[in-house]
């Protein structure tokens, strides 16, 4: 925490804080893309490069009180994108997938420490990040492209076909399980080469050894959300092929 130095202003005849300058910028160690940023000689925060050439920060640089709460702001931000790109770059995150994650992470939360030097743990509260930067991150990884709920639903149902089959009903749930809203995943079911037969027919491939019995497989599929005719269909199908 920044001490607060007061000079007395005779003309004013009162008291207003003194200006505190940038006194060191350190490379961060854990993060080579980060600088610590130390004013009146004591450590502050730490920010992106880019976040240190948008806002003009240098040594020997007077700040007054509203420079230093952007320059917090800034670093709060800088982090909790971090976080998100993280997330992000696992795999593909819907929106909502994203803002929950988000949510998350603005909660306190309580965590164990270790002493280095006694090797006891200790318990302390993780302050979480401030709830108004949530739509801030969530606008710069749309912006950057790493949110489009089009991509994402496209990239949802090419996969899921090409891994071990599922009927369009099971996948509009799943869309709409990840807040995809319903005129996307029309649109992209749409544009999508896939049919719920072909699909069919990998699941019988995968399970018909598993339910022998024709009328369990059929219940199985019927689960799954594959229309029954089709799987009569399929199932008589497969039956006169192998007489």
């Amino acid at each position: 925490m920044l001490e607060t130095h007061t000079i007395y202003d005779e003309s004013a005849g009162s008291k207003k804080p003194a200006a505190r300058r940038v006194t060191d910028i350190k490379e961060a160690v854990r993060d080579k893309n980060r600088v610590n940023i130390y004013v009146d000689n004591k450590f502050f925060c730490s920010l992106d490069i880019s976040q240190v050439v948008d806002l003009r920060i240098k040594i020997g640089r007077e700040l007054d009180d509203e420079e230093i709460k952007a320059i917090k702001k800034a670093s709060d931000f800088g982090k909790f994108y971090a976080r998100a790109l993280e997330y992000a770059l696992v795999r593909p995150r819907s929106t909502k997938e994203m803002n929950d994650y988000l949510i998350r992470k603005t909660l306190d939360l309580k965590v164990r420490v270790k002493n280095r030097k006694t090797g006891e743990y200790s318990t302390r509260v993780r302050e979480g990040y401030d709830p108004a930067l949530v739509p801030l991150v969530l606008a710069r990884l749309e912006e950057r492209g790493y949110l489009n709920d089009s991509n994402f639903a496209a990239a949802w149902v090419e996969n899921r076909n090409v891994s071990k089959g599922i009927s369009s009903k099971k996948l509009r749930l799943e869309l709409r399980q990840k807040g995809i809203d319903q005129s996307v995943i029309d649109s992209v079911l749409d544009d999508s080469s896939r049919n719920d037969v072909d699909e069919l027919r990998k699941v019988i491939e995968r399970k018909a050894s598993k339910y022998p019995d024709q009328q369990k497989l059929i219940q199985y599929l019927l689960r799954q959300g594959f229309n029954y005719s089709d799987i009569v269909d399929e199932l008589s199908s497969i039956e006169s092929s192998s007489v």
